[in-house]
């Protein structure tokens, strides 16, 4: 811990009553500048290394695309659930999954975990296209409004920075746990974060990226979905900066675990300019989310080699069986309608394919049911949902 100034209040008028307004310093930070050596020094290596690992296994996977498309399933639900969502992953491979006649309507958490994933596809989009958007406030505005889509706090202003009062915590902002920059502070703390996001202060992008996504949370500049889109940032900026080509690393689970600390480490940097703690927390959270996500990438390719063998062992195994498994990782539950669908085949041809995956303990009927069943591939989604599941 540094003694360090990390902002200064504001007394603003809300509702009646006095309020101290946290409005951050501008980054870096100063006074006395960042110590990155010894221990935080190790942590910036150790995350550095780890990231690296990260990026090669995601260049050496046969299937990139379906470990992109569980990962960043697995990310969105994390987030969400960290905002009070009661979805879990099954929740949203189940509605994603074909329709079944009685299907019922998603419910407003499960709009919310897609609203994620449309919103992350959009900022990534933009970043890609030399045309598109750069990362910027008009970005974050853009992916805000897509995040905020019909869901909770959709009459809270989406795409646009609060003109209000917001706070964390508390029934009003005289006794809350944190109280936000006022918002006629705003465009020009807001210039300064975006500023940043492009300086070239020498400090390890790691850190920078840290440093942003505390920045962004203590702003809190929307006046609902800062948390998520906070977290989203990190991943856009490792992608921006080229730590990696494509989004293999996703916090919300380490932050998940380690709720009370996250919060904890945010604080100590507001109120006493501990900008060191919180980093060593974060990369900290790099390094074993990264190579959590090298150790699982590995065991999901693992299951789906030894699966695969015992599929074209099956006797009952056909080309259509054995198509239709390599469509299970991005599609690990389907119905027999979407076999028909994506395989270019007939009904009766689909459900032979099925019952062979069935036979060879590779599908599991879930619905209980005659009709409209719905299979699902349940030993890779049991390795996938780790951590997603509700806290009791």
């Amino acid at each position: 811990m540094r003694d360090r100034e990390a902002g200064s209040y504001e007394i603003t008028a809300v509702a009646g009553e006095a309020v101290r307004a946290f409005v951050p310093a501008p980054l870096p930070p100063g006074a006395p500048p960042l110590d990155l050596a010894g221990t935080l020094l190790a942590r910036v290596r150790t995350a550095e290394e780890a990231i690296v690992r990260l990026e090669l296994a995601g260049a050496m996977v046969p299937s990139l695309d379906w470990f992109i498309y569980a990962f960043v399933r697995k990310e969105a639900v994390l987030s969400t659930q960290i905002e009070g969502t009661q979805t879990t992953l099954m929740d949203l491979l189940t509605f994603e999954a074909p329709d079944t006649s009685d299907q019922p309507p998603p419910n407003a958490d499960v709009e919310e975990v897609c609203n994620y994933l449309e919103a992350m596809r959009f900022a990534r989009e933009q970043l890609a296209d030399p045309r598109g958007l750069p990362l910027s406030m008009r970005l974050l505005n853009a992916t805000h409004a897509l995040l905020m889509r019909g869901v909770r706090g959709a009459q809270k202003r989406p795409g646009e920075v609060r003109q209000s009062q917001n706070w964390l915590g508390g029934s009003r902002p005289g006794n809350a746990l944190y109280v936000p920059p006022p918002p006629h502070l705003l465009p020009a703390l807001l210039g300064d974060f975006e500023q940043y996001i492009h300086a070239d202060d020498g400090l390890p992008p790691l850190v920078r990226a840290g440093l942003l996504h505390v920045q962004f949370e203590s702003l809190h500049p929307y006046l609902d979905g800062n948390g998520r889109l906070g977290r989203l940032l990190v991943a856009l900026l490792l992608e921006h900066w080229g730590l990696l080509s494509q989004p293999l690393l996703y916090l919300s689970l380490f932050f998940k675990r380690h709720r009370p600390t996250y919060y904890q480490r945010l604080d100590a940097v507001r109120a006493e300019g501990d900008w060191e703690g919180w980093l060593d927390f974060f990369l900290d959270g790099v390094a074993t989310v990264a190579d959590e996500a090298v150790a699982s990438a590995r065991d999901l390719f693992a299951l789906v080699a030894d699966d695969r063998r015992r599929v074209l062992a099956h006797d009952g195994t056909t080309v259509v069986a054995a198509r239709l498994f390599e469509l299970l990782p991005r599609h690990p539950i389907v119905t027999n309608a979407w076999a028909v669908a994506h395989l270019a085949t007939t009904k009766p041809t689909a459900a032979r394919a099925i019952e062979a995956l069935v036979g060879a303990a590779v599908l599991v009927e879930v619905t209980g049911r005659k009709r409209d069943r719905s299979y699902a591939y349940r030993a890779y989604l049991d390795r996938l949902r780790v951590g997603t599941e509700l806290d009791a």
